[in-house]
C-alpha cells in the first residue's frame, strides 16, 4: 500500500488547512513518530528560514517562497512601487497613492501636504498606517498635520476619499493570487474571493470612525452593527465574489474592464519583485490582495498579505476558502509518486537541492564548491558505479546514530552526487519489475492524493511517471536547462522520485488539464480548480519569462492588451480595425489560450476583443 502523504503545520495551523488535507487521505506529521523529513508539505503563517529551503527534497513543499516582504510589507511595497514608477513611468504604476514612510520621508511629505493645502484647502484627507501591522491596527485618518502622531515606523498615504458605495457603506476586495513560480513567472487567480464592508455607512465628517471606514473583518466583526440586517448589503460584512459580480450585473456595470485593470495590479505589482525572488520550484504562495473601487470604478491597491486569514468568521468564509484550499492542494501538482518517500534517500542525504538561490548552499564553502566543481565538470557515473552506490544506500543506520546536516567535505560531495536509477540497476542484475501492477498500483492510488474532494478531473488527469512503472515522463519533453549555483550536472540516467522541477528552472508538466507544450516550452494549465492562469497570458509574455525575466516586455503586453479591451467595448470603435488587429495578434498562436479572469463563466481572452 502506498504512503500517504503527510503534511506539516506550523504552531498546530491554520485549522482549515488541516481539515481540508485530512478530508482528502492525508496524514498529519508527528516528530515522534516519523523520520524528521518524512513529509511532503510544511505550511506556517510566518517565513521559513534559508537552511529550510536548501534543505528541500524533491518531493517536499513549503507554501512561501523565499524573499516576498518585498510587497507584503508597506514600507517595502511603497519603495518598490515608487522605483517601478520611476523607472516605467508614473501613467502605468499608478494605481497606489504616492506613500510617504516616516520618519526618513518626513520631509518630502510636508511638502506635500503644503502644496495640497495651499491649491486644495483642507479638504485633503490623508491616512497613516504602522509598517509593520495587520487587521487595521494603528490605523487612523487626519486632514490636519497637527493630529499625526505615531512613535514606529508608519507609511502615510492620500486617503481614497470617494470610494464606491452599496447603499452607502464602503467596502473592497481581497483578491486571493497563487504564484506558483517566479522563474518561470506562473501566476493564479482565485475566481472566488470576499467583498469586505465596513458596518457603519460612510461618513467624512466623523474620521475618527473605524466602524464606517475601515473594512478588516478583524475590526467590524466587534461593531455595534454588526449583526444587524443592513440594507443591500445584509447580516455581517461579507459577501463572496460570486454575489458581487451579481451586483454589478444589476446596475448594467460592464464589467470587463474592471477585472482586466485589476489583474493589471497584481501582474504589475508581482513584476515588482519578480527579479530578485530566488527560483525554489518546490514552493508556492498565497497572497491576499486587498482593492478598493472608487466611484469612477477605478481600481486601487491597499496593501499585499502575506499570510491572508483563513479563519471560518460567516458562511461566506465557508463558501469561499474551503474550495480556495482545496484547490491550491490541486494547484500544488501532488502525484501518485510523492508519497514513495525513499527512506535510504533521506537517511543518507542524497539530495538534489530544490532552491536556486543567488548564493551557494551554506553546507559548502567557496572553497569546497570550486573544488566539488573541478572534479565533477563533464563526468557522469556508470551503471558499475551505481551498484557499490545502492549498497551503501541499503546499508542500515547503526542505533541512536543520526548524521550531522554540516558533515566533512568528503560527505558533501557525497550529498551531491546525483541520484541512482533503481528500475536500470535491477535489469542489470536480472530482476523482473512487473511493471503492469505497479501501473495499476499508480492509477488506484491516484484518487487518493487528489483526494474526492478535488474538483480537478482525474478522468483526464495526465498522470506523472512511477519511478518503477516503465512509462514515459512527458516532462522529460522539455530539454533540461542547466543549473546554476552548485556546478552540479544532473546524471542521464537520474532517478525520478519525484521529477519535481528538480536541477532545473524548467517547469514539469502537471498531471493536470490544458497543458501542452509550445515549441518545446512549457504552458501551466489554464485553470486548475477556480485557479485562472492569469500570467502568461500569450506567446510574447511567455517567452520574456522564459530564462531572465524582461519586465518591460511584460508591461508593454499588459499596456496592449488593456487598451485593445478598452477598444473592444467602445461604441465608437471601427469593427473591422479591431477584427484586423485580432487576426493579425493571433496568427501563430493556437496553440496558446488564455481565459479572462474575473466573470464567472472566463471567456478566452480572443473573445473579449470583439467589439459589443
Amino acid at each position: 500500500m502506498t504512503a500517504s502523504l503527510v503534511f506539516r503545520l506550523h504552531d498546530r495551523g491554520p485549522e482549515l488547512v488541516r481539515e481540508v488535507l485530512l478530508e482528502r487521505g492525508w496524514e498529519e506529521y508527528d516528530e515522534e513518530e516519523r523520520e524528521e523529513e518524512d513529509w511532503n508539505l510544511y505550511w506556517r503563517g510566518s517565513a521559513f528560514r534559508n537552511s529550510e529551503y536548501h534543505n528541500l527534497l524533491p518531493w517536499q513543499r513549503l507554501n512561501h517562497h523565499p524573499k516576498t516582504v518585498g510587497i507584503t510589507r508597506k514600507d517595502c511595497l511603497a519603495r518598490n512601487l515608487r522605483r517601478m514608477r520611476a523607472t516605467c513611468g508614473s501613467s502605468l504604476y499608478d494605481f497606489s497613492p504616492t506613500a510617504f514612510i516616516l520618519p526618513n520621508d518626513y520631509t518630502r511629505f510636508l511638502a506635500e501636504y503644503n502644496k495640497l493645502r495651499l491649491t486644495r484647502g483642507p479638504s485633503v484627507y490623508w491616512i497613516c498606517k504602522p509598517v509593520d501591522l495587520s487587521r487595521g491596527r494603528g490605523i487612523f485618518i487626519f486632514t490636519d498635520i497637527k493630529h499625526l502622531v505615531y512613535d514606529c515606523s508608519v507609511i502615510v498615504q492620500r486617503y481614497i476619499s470617494n470610494p464606491l458605495l452599496i447603499s452607502g457603506y464602503k467596502f473592497d476586495l481581497r483578491i486571493y493570487v497563487c504564484v506558483k513560480s517566479f522563474h518561470p513567472l506562473t501566476v493564479y487567480i482565485h475566481q472566488e474571493g470576499l467583498v469586505r464592508f465596513a458596518t457603519e455607512k460612510y461618513n467624512l465628517s466623523s474620521l475618527q470612525n473605524l466602524y464606517a471606514h475601515l473594512t478588516n473583518t478583524s475590526i467590524n466583526k466587534f461593531g455595534p452593527f454588526y449583526k444587524t440586517e443592513k440594507e443591500r448589503v445584509g447580516q455581517g460584512c461579507k459577501w463572496t465574489m460570486s454575489k458581487f459580480r451579481h451586483f454589478l450585473h444589476s446596475q448594467d456595470i460592464n464589467e470587463l474592464l474592471l477585472w482586466q485593470r485589476i489583474n493589471n495590479i497584481v501582474t504589475l505589482t508581482l513584476l515588482t519583485i519578480a527579479p530578485s525572488v530566488p527560483s525554489c520550484p518546490n514552493c508556492v504562495e498565497l497572497f491576499g490582495f486587498d482593492i478598493l473601487i472608487d466611484f469612477r470604478f477605478k481600481p486601487w491597491l491597499l496593501e499585499v498579505n502575506y499570510s491572508p486569514a483563513l479563519t471560518l468568521d460567516c458562511q461566506a468564509d465557508i463558501t469561499v476558502k474551503k474550495g480556495l484550499i482545496g484547490d491550491l492542494i490541486d494547484l500544488m501538482n501532488y502525484s501518485s509518486i510523492d508519497s514513495f518517500r525513499e527512506r535510504a534517500y533521506q537517511k543518507h542525504k542524497h539530495k538534489r537541492p530544490c532552491f536556486h538561490g543567488n548564493q551557494p548552499s551554506p553546507v559548502l564553502t567557496k572553497f569546497k564548491e570550486t573544488k566539488f566543481q573541478k572534479e565533477t565538470s563533464g563526468t557522469q557515473p556508470s551503471q558499475s558505479q551505481a551498484l557499490p552506490l545502492l549498497k551503501t544506500l541499503r546499508q542500515p543506520k547503526k542505533m541512536n546514530q543520526r548524521r550531522s546536516r554540516q558533515q566533512a567535505p568528503v560527505a558533501d560531495k557525497r550529498r551531491h552526487l546525483p541520484p541512482v536509477d533503481l528500475s536500470r540497476i535491477y535489469a542489470t542484475r536480472g530482476r523482473i519489475i512487473n511493471t503492469t501492477a505497479t501501473k495499476t498500483h499508480t492509477d488506484e492510488t491516484l484518487n487518493l492524493i487528489l483526494g474526492p474532494h478535488s474538483r480537478t478531473n482525474v478522468s483526464v488527469v495526465n498522470r506523472q511517471t512511477c519511478p518503477l512503472s516503465g512509462e514515459t515522463d512527458v516532462s522529460s519533453k522539455t530539454p533540461d536547462i542547466r543549473q546554476k549555483g552548485l556546478g552540479f550536472r544532473r546524471s542521464a540516467v537520474s532517478w525520478r522520485l519525484p521529477d519535481i522541477h528538480s536541477g532545473s528552472r524548467r517547469t514539469v508538466k502537471a498531471p493536470l488539464e490544458g497543458t501542452t507544450a509550445l515549441n518545446g516550452q512549457h504552458i501551466p494549465p489554464l485553470r486548475v480548480g477556480d485557479f485562472i492562469r492569469t500570467f502568461p497570458f500569450n506567446k510574447a509574455t511567455l517567452n520574456a519569462s522564459q530564462n531572465e525575466l524582461d519586465v518591460k516586455s511584460v508591461t508593454q503586453e499588459l499596456h496592449r492588451l488593456t487598451g485593445r479591451l478598452a477598444a473592444a467595448q467602445s461604441d465608437k470603435t471601427n469593427r473591422r480595425t479591431v477584427e484586423e488587429e485580432l487576426k493579425m495578434d493571433t496568427e501563430g498562436e493556437e496553440d496558446f489560450d488564455s481565459l479572462f479572469w474575473g466573470p464567472k463563466d472566463p471567456p478566452l481572452l480572443s473573445q473579449c476583443f470583439k467589439p459589443t
